[in-house]
């Protein structure tokens, strides 16, 4: 029987559990930084900035607990993908974007440096990304796409044919890959929940069960008092549209994710992924997957996109159609699984601009920053980001500040129903692409896919 929901495999299967929350917040309080979200955005913030300014007041309001939300749900994803990058590119130039995507590739050690550092068990394994394409025109695509990645200066990535890619993971119907050393599999919650304590050991105080209603200059107000600081920081991700007046900020993506029972040895040595690579694919509605620790393959997908008026699941729940979809993708994948019992299914949200890039800002005149809007590639860019804003907070100038992400301005979205219509007509767009593609097999990206695009802003 599959479980479905109870907030994410990741969460049934912390050594820590259900462990009692945090206080909350039972009165008016002050700091020097109040940082609104327990996520991995607002974690490493506090905790960059305690590390360097010891003495700063630092604290973590969270509505639920430490790693509720995407950083307890996510795929598991430690990798150097950043969200608008080309954007960035066009804007800014492309050697602007090129520093950014080396800050990324750095960032990835930088996770595993400080998790050890911290003494932060999260299962990790650097075993790198492997990016597959199934139909001719995914190659197509992954053919630019590798090409793209090595203008940007990641000349350690390697593209392989089909025979190359099955030496590296066993994959029904490839026709070639890209491979890049940065990336790591993770246990996501673990990762949260270890970085929290880091910043409780380093003095940062963290309420949990304490929603944030409304970010003010200087004022996050809650129902249980409202601490005042010269700076506050929204670091809400896909939670944003809760806030007063964000409704229309960042839309809440949803994701959803299945995953296997354990694996005996056997199979795995004919699925020949001995490595824990990440895998992701070049469809247009893609798929991200991970060997756990505990031997199972984690999948997941878009699912059921977005729900009307950016309202968000309940602990994870997903529909039923959802996990059908996932578990066929996954057997697509790898026949042999055909009949694996699925243990655990969940959803949780993703923050979306409207032109689909992450960003970071601070604005010294109110107080007030923010970073996020990272488009489900948030587990690491959630670690340049709070290193940037430690800097713009300490008013320190430094490589970080000037890269391109650095307070970008994007339009909100369109109000309902325009925005729910969108989202759907966008990925029944995308859905039927893939289809296409793999109907045909034409070489070329169907005009569809192009239009949709266009039309989304993504590219």
């Amino acid at each position: 029987m599959t479980i479905n929901g109870g907030i994410s495999f990741w969460y049934a299967t912390d050594p820590t559990g259900a462990r009692p929350p945090r206080a909350p917040l039972t009165g008016h309080a002050t700091a020097d930084v109040v940082i609104v979200g327990g996520g991995y955005t607002g974690l490493w913030t506090a905790y960059y900035l305690k590390r360097t300014a010891p003495d700063l007041r630092v604290t973590v309001l969270e509505q639920k607990f430490c790693g509720y939300g995407a950083s307890g749900r996510n795929g598991g994803w430690l990798y150097n993908g950043i969200a608008g990058r080309d954007r960035y590119a066009a804007l800014h130039g492309h050697d602007a974007a090129r520093r950014l995507q080396q800050a990324m590739n750095d960032t990835v050690t930088e996770v595993i440096d400080v998790a050890a550092k911290e003494d932060i068990d999260a299962d990790i394994h650097r075993g790198g990304v492997l990016e597959v394409a199934r139909t001719p025109a995914q190659l197509t695509r992954l053919k630019a796409f590798h090409a793209t990645e090595l203008s940007y200066g990641e000349t350690d990535r390697e593209l392989h044919d089909a025979t190359a890619t099955r030496a590296r993971v066993d994959i029904a119907d490839a026709v070639g890959s890209s491979w890049s050393p940065h990336g790591a599999r993770i246990h996501p919650l673990k990762l949260a929940r270890g970085l929290a304590d880091a910043c409780e050991r380093l003095g940062v105080v963290i309420h949990e069960s304490t929603p944030v209603t409304e970010i003010t200059p200087r004022k996050a107000t809650t129902p249980y008092g409202t601490v005042t600081a010269p700076y506050v920081l929204r670091c809400t991700e896909g939670f944003t549209a809760a806030l007063k007046g964000q409704k229309r900020t960042w839309l809440p993506m949803n994701s959803s994710m299945i995953v296997t029972a354990p694996l005996p040895p056997s199979v795995w040595d004919r699925l020949n992924w001995s490595d824990s690579t990440l895998l992701g694919d070049m469809a247009h509605s893609y798929m991200y997957a991970q060997r756990t620790a505990d031997d199972r393959i984690a999948i997941g997908g878009r699912g059921v996109p977005y729900r009307f008026g950016s309202r968000t699941d309940t602990d994870g729940g997903t529909q039923p159609a959802t996990i059908a979809s996932l578990t066929a993708l996954l057997t697509a994948f790898f026949p042999i699984l055909t009949g694996t019992e699925i243990t655990h299914a969940w959803s949780g949200v993703l923050g979306v601009p409207r032109d689909w890039c992450a960003t970071v800002t601070l604005d010294h005149t109110t107080g007030l920053g923010w970073a996020g809007g990272y488009v489900g590639s948030g587990v690491a860019t959630s670690n340049l980001a709070a290193r940037t804003l430690r800097d713009l907070i300490l008013d320190s100038p430094t490589d970080l500040t000037t890269l391109p992400w650095v307070n970008h301005r994007v339009r909100p979205w369109e109000p309902e129903p325009l925005r729910w219509l969108g989202v759907q007509a966008l990925y029944a767009a995308y859905r039927e692409a893939d289809r296409r593609e793999s109907a045909t097999h034409t070489p070329t990206t169907t005009p569809l896919a192009r239009l949709a695009n266009r039309i989304s802003g993504r590219h």
